[in-house]
C-alpha cells in the first residue's frame, strides 16, 4: 500500500514524457529516408543561422549577464518596472516583435533611417537578422541568468571584498562560478531560442533566409516532405551546445 502514491507521479510522469516524444519519435518514421537530401538553398540556410545565432549568443551574453548581475544584487526604486520591461519583451508575440522592430529600425523608422544614413540597413541583413534574435532570446537570458546570480549566497561576495579583492575580480572568481550551472542553462536557452526564432526573423530578415524561415519556404513551395531534412539539420545543430554546456557544469559540480 505504501508504494501506490509512488506509482501515479511515476504513471504521470511517463505519460508526460511519452506525450513530449511522440512528434520526435513520429518524425524518424515520416522522414523518407530513401529520398533523404537538402533542398535548393538548404546549406546556405543552415550557415546563415549558426553564424548569425552564434553572433546574436556572444551579443547576448556581453550585454545580458551585467544586467542580470545587477537586478540579482541590487534593490532600487522602479525595479518593478524593468521586471514590467523583461516580462514585457518575453511575452509580445514573435510577429509582433518583428512589427515593432520593422516599426523602429525599418527605413522609415525613427532609429533605422539614422542608422541607414551611417552604412548599417536593418531590413533583409545580416545585421537585421542578428538583431531579431537579440531580441528575441535576450529576455529569456537575463531572467535565467539573474535566478543564478540570485542563487549565489552574497556573504562569500563580501568575503571575498574584505579579503582585498575588488568587485570586478569577486565578480569574476566567485559569482560567476558559484552561478555556472544557471549560466550554462541560460546560455543554453538563449541560444536555442535565437536559433529558432521564426516571426521576427520573417517580418525584419527575410533574407537573409536562415533555417525557420527556409522549413517555411520549403512547406509552401514544395511540401512537407522537403522540410524533413532541413529539420534534422536543425536538432543536429541545436542541440550540441546545450548537451555540452550542461554536461560540462554538471561535470564542475560534482567535482
Amino acid at each position: 500500500m505504501s508504494h501506490r502514491p509512488m506509482r501515479l507521479p511515476a504513471l504521470a510522469s511517463f505519460l508526460t514524457l511519452l506525450l513530449l516524444a511522440a512528434p520526435f519519435i513520429d518524425l524518424a518514421f515520416v522522414t523518407s529516408w530513401h529520398s533523404f537530401g537538402f533542398t535548393e538553398g538548404d546549406g546556405s540556410a543552415i550557415v546563415v543561422s549558426l553564424c548569425y545565432s552564434l553572433l546574436a549568443l556572444i551579443l547576448i551574453i556581453a550585454l545580458g549577464t551585467p544586467l542580470a548581475w545587477w537586478l540579482a544584487r541590487h534593490r532600487v526604486r522602479g525595479l518593478w518596472l524593468v521586471d514590467a520591461l523583461l516580462l514585457l519583451a518575453l511575452l509580445t508575440p514573435p510577429l509582433a516583435m518583428g512589427l515593432l522592430l520593422a516599426s523602429i529600425y525599418g527605413p522609415y523608422g525613427a532609429a533605422g533611417s539614422l542608422l541607414e544614413h551611417a552604412g548599417l540597413v536593418l531590413t533583409n541583413s545580416g545585421p537585421a537578422f542578428v538583431l531579431a534574435q537579440f531580441y528575441s532570446a535576450l529576455p529569456y537570458y537575463v531572467i535565467a541568468a539573474r535566478a543564478a546570480f540570485e542563487g549565489v549566497p552574497r556573504e562569500l561576495e563580501q568575503i571575498a571584498l574584505t579579503l582585498g579583492h575588488s568587485p570586478w575580480r569577486s565578480f569574476l572568481h566567485v559569482s560567476l562560478p558559484l552561478a555556472r550551472l544557471g549560466l550554462a542553462a541560460a546560455i543554453a536557452l538563449a541560444w536555442v531560442r535565437a536559433l529558432g526564432e521564426f516571426g521576427a526573423v520573417l517580418i525584419v530578415a527575410y533574407y537573409p533566409q536562415g533555417i525557420p524561415v527556409k522549413l517555411w519556404v520549403n512547406l509552401q513551395n514544395i511540401g512537407l516532405g522537403a522540410v524533413y531534412p532541413l529539420l534534422w539539420a536543425f536538432f543536429l545543430i541545436a542541440m550540441p551546445l546545450p548537451l555540452v554546456l550542461g554536461l560540462a557544469a554538471r561535470r564542475r559540480h560534482l567535482i
